[in-house]
């Protein structure tokens, strides 16, 4: 068991910011569980990127459904745990999905209704962490694991997408302690995960992973 007791961690980001893969080193540097966001069984995900506006609405519940069931894991398991993508994240996307055209206003309102009332059930992170790639990153980073699906993301989307994030990390962080990460700046998701543990015990509220201590990493 971790050594903060039942302490659950969220990792969030960009598509492509790497989050499966501090969430698999902070697992392990803390002895937690891991639960990753669902791509390779996701049955909705090619047909999404295939078809947008046909398709918006049913992978964003699924997701939704999706995430809800690791919420409720995590408290039936009453262990630490780490979450690749948060909950929380999805109404970002479903936001631009409906301000491009590609969601109609029902359906968004619909999401945002079914969102509400499964979140008086959802317990909350202690902790998270955003890892902070500009568009261009990310965008570079798609390219480079090569997922086909992906190919057809557009720089302006992601800009979209980064602005959405930081208005969700500046309301988030009122409620919950956030720790942002420029993954840049430092060598391995092991070594992160060392300052990620060490800024913890600081309990502040949208800290910023010490530059001096990410370069040492280097």
């Amino acid at each position: 068991m971790s050594q903060f007791g039942n302490l659950f961690i969220g990792i969030a980001g960009m598509i492509g910011a790497g989050k499966s893969t501090l969430a698999t080193a902070l697992a392990e540097h803390l002895d937690m569980d891991v639960h990753y966001e669902p791509v390779a069984d996701n049955v909705y995900l090619e047909d999404f990127y295939r078809d947008t506006p046909r398709y918006a609405f049913a992978m964003q519940v699924y997701l939704l459904n999706r995430r809800f069931q690791q919420h409720q894991e995590i408290i039936w398991r009453g262990r630490s745990a780490v979450q690749d993508r948060t909950i929380y994240e999805d109404a970002i996307f479903a936001r631009i999905l409906a301000e491009q055209g590609a969601m109609s206003q029902r359906d968004h309102e619909t999401y945002l209704s079914l969102f509400k009332h499964m979140s008086n059930f959802m317990c909350r992170p202690n902790l998270i962490v955003y890892l902070d790639v500009k568009p261009e990153a990310s965008i570079a980073r798609i390219r480079q694991r090569g997922r086909s699906f992906e190919q057809g993301i557009s720089e302006d989307y992601l800009r979209r997408l980064y602005q959405g994030y930081e208005d969700f990390i500046a309301d988030i962080s009122r409620r919950i302690p956030v720790i942002r990460v420029d993954y840049s700046r430092y060598a391995t998701a092991e070594e992160m995960a060392s300052i990620i543990e060490r800024e913890y015990l600081q309990h502040d509220f949208l800290r910023n992973a010490p530059r001096m201590e990410l370069e040492g990493a280097l």
